[in-house]
């Protein structure tokens, strides 16, 4: 009887050793299972979003390749506001300036429905003074613009070159590239993107025209 008590209470303890032999293996496969899961999907989430901004930033560089300022007419710019290369201070955003944009005039380019201003801060990462769209009028009187288009210079020290485009489009776009009142890093990738019309057609841009001049912080 001893020897069968002995014998039964083995079997009992080998069956105990094996059910949790089994609970543990099959708790470390679930384990195992999950965390391979959540890398699986963190890995497709980055790959996803690194190609995603990959294909946006070819997108853009593919849309300014496909124009060239040097294929279309050149529109000569003027403004009274601009003297011997340098900016008038009433133009600025400054203590002594009026914060007014710059008196503008060109010839009226044949065949533009409308044209585009940017103003930008070509020493400070492209820092947006002055984006308008839809302009109509090729004489724009000093401080034609308003405060939500236009902020004059007020560069921290230094003197600073400022640039004005004025672009003559075929048809208007619905959108700009660039953000107002900041630094665009990629403006000279994308400032001719208007070329592209808002239904996806080229050769929006009829014309082109630049007038540049400096101004020097504390003057």
């Amino acid at each position: 009887m001893k020897r069968l008590s002995f014998l039964a209470a083995m079997g009992i303890c080998m069956l105990a050793l094996t059910a949790c032999s089994g609970q543990t293996k099959s708790e470390n496969e679930t384990v195992t299972v999950k965390n391979n899961s959540e890398e699986q999907s963190l890995t497709t989430e980055e790959n996803v979003t690194v190609e995603s901004v990959q294909e946006d930033e070819n997108e853009k560089e593919v849309s300014t390749e496909m124009f060239n300022v040097s294929d279309v007419e050149t529109i000569e710019l003027t403004s009274k506001d601009l003297h011997d290369g340098v900016w008038d201070t009433v133009i600025t955003n400054t203590n002594a300036g009026s914060n007014v944009s710059p008196q503008l005039s060109w010839e009226e380019v044949e065949g533009a429905d409308s044209y585009v201003i940017y103003m930008v801060d070509n020493s400070a990462n492209s820092w947006l003074h002055w984006i308008s769209k839809d302009v109509k009028e090729t004489e724009l009187e000093q401080g034609w613009a308003d405060t939500k288009e236009y902020k004059g210079p007020y560069p921290p020290d230094g003197t600073h070159e400022y640039e004005i485009y004025v672009i003559a489009l075929k048809n208007p776009v619905s959108e700009l590239y660039g953000t107002f009142d900041k630094g665009n890093m990629t403006f000279e990738k994308n400032k001719y993107n208007c070329d592209i019309t808002d239904d996806g057609e080229s050769g929006n841009i009829l014309a082109v025209g630049t007038l540049t001049g400096t101004y020097t912080a504390g003057e």
